[in-house]
């Protein structure tokens, strides 16, 4: 006999309280169990007197002090010739508490539960009860799109026949009641979001760009795609006779990041799923820290953990969007080994570093432009013909035109300036824009 996570050894019943500490313990982490008394931690039997009435307040005090209630196995037991007592337990309603605090068994110590770790195993023992994507929602089946349903089937290999059937095939409605993750994929009016935006340099200071996208599911992970691919480099090299173009960033590794931030995230969080694109990386942002036990660490060396959202990636597995052994991370990981991976303010982070800004950019971001000969971006291009066409126009009015914030704008005006190419005459209410030839 010897102490281990599951097995508690006392000398004598003045130890009562600590073994009543370690039959929690042991019950929150592994669910059965075994304390006995009349044994020391050393495995050395000593015994003790056990009469009716020990048997009886040992008992009492297990039925007074444990929360919830167990209903132990207390028998008496000959060690080496002398009378111990053996409590045999078991218990599923984690988490359970001895004299009002929880505890948690780690080797062979009881250890107390911070709030946090409370609060993890309260949701693991209500994973299911819990779960957002299998919860009923307000929407009907008269929200959904039959249009989408119909590609969604197709996409999967499955038979149409009717709108609810389908719905019940793919575990979307139970007892008539529609659940939370059909909206996600086939509502009508979408009201999932995404939220992106391109940075003028390494940090969020001055942004250049920004684009909110609403739609389904499964068109926001496209649009995310894309805007990625619109924002950065894309090189080139041959393959015999055709040109093919070449990412700086993996486009399988950002986009398994981007299904990974729409399958995980947590969706009782209002937040969205954010692609921001700096001069030295891409961040794909979900709401959410990593779930079931799932650490940085455990992700690298290609562990996998519990799904937030089973029946979202269920219906993500049957048109090969993920895959039912968890493989994403590794695939990532294989793309793009530089990847770094941070929780911060409840988000987690995937940020993809950019080869262009070791090959240039850190030059550009120390050092003002002051040649006209640098090529012109695409923005300061067409500011220049807006204000050739309308020297008087404003750079509120520029912003409305091109689609961007002012705050890019303004960033763009001030470069061109800067190189000499753009000046401004008079004040701002009456004055101008020169642009050099």
């Amino acid at each position: 006999m010897k102490e281990s996570e599951s097995i508690e050894l006392k000398r004598s019943l003045a130890e009562l309280k600590n073994g009543l500490n370690s039959i929690a313990a042991i019950l929150n982490k592994h669910g059965a169990g075994e304390l006995w008394f009349g044994v020391r931690n050393d495995s050395v039997a000593v015994g003790l007197e056990v009469t009716e009435k020990t048997l009886r307040d040992l008992s009492q005090a297990i039925a007074a002090h444990i929360e919830p209630k167990i209903f132990p196995h207390i028998t008496t037991e000959i060690v080496s010739g002398k009378t111990c007592m053996k409590v045999a337990f078991s218990g599923k309603e984690t988490p359970y508490f001895a004299y009002g605090r929880a505890y948690m068994r780690v080797a062979d110590e009881d250890r107390h539960l911070t709030a946090k770790e409370l609060e993890n195993l309260i949701l693991a023992r209500n994973r299911e009860a819990l779960r957002w994507d299998n919860q009923p929602c307000k929407s009907s089946v008269k929200d959904l799109s039959e249009r989408k349903m119909r590609a969604f089937v197709k996409r999967a290999g499955l038979a149409w026949d009717n709108a609810s059937n389908v719905l019940e095939k793919l575990g979307l409605l139970q007892n008539g009641q529609l659940l939370n993750a059909a909206p996600l994929f086939f509502a009508k009016e979408p009201e999932l979001q995404l939220r992106c935006a391109v940075f003028a340099t390494t940090d969020s200071a001055t942004i250049i760009d920004r684009h909110d996208f609403a739609g389904d599911i499964l068109e926001l992970i496209e649009e995310a795609q894309k805007y990625i691919l619109k924002n950065i480099h894309i090189g080139m090299k041959l393959e015999g006779l055709y040109r093919v173009d070449v990412p700086e960033i993996s486009v399988a590794a950002t986009r398994e990041a981007i299904i990974n931030a729409f399958c995980h995230r947590d969706y009782r969080d209002p937040d969205y799923v954010q692609v921001a694109i700096f001069k030295d990386r891409v961040e794909i942002r979900n709401p959410g820290e990593l779930y079931g036990g799932l650490t940085i660490d455990r992700i690298r060396k290609g562990n996998v953990s519990r799904r937030r959202n089973p029946l979202i990636a269920e219906l993500m597995r049957r048109i090969q969007m993920v895959e039912t052994w968890g493989r994403g991370m590794r695939l990532i990981l294989a793309e793009e080994p530089t990847v770094q991976f941070e929780e911060v303010a409840q988000l987690f982070i995937a940020a993809f570093h950019r080869p262009s800004y070791d090959r240039s950019e850190k030059t550009i971001d120390k050092t003002i432009d002051k040649t006209i000969d640098k090529p012109l971006s695409v923005t300061e291009k067409a500011i220049i013909e807006l204000i050739t066409a309308n020297p008087s126009m404003t750079q509120k009015e520029m912003a409305r035109q091109l689609g961007l914030s002012e705050i890019g704008i303004r960033y763009s005006v001030n470069k061109l300036k800067t190189k000499g190419i753009l000046q401004r005459i008079g004040g701002k209410k009456a004055g101008r824009w020169e642009a050099k030839e």
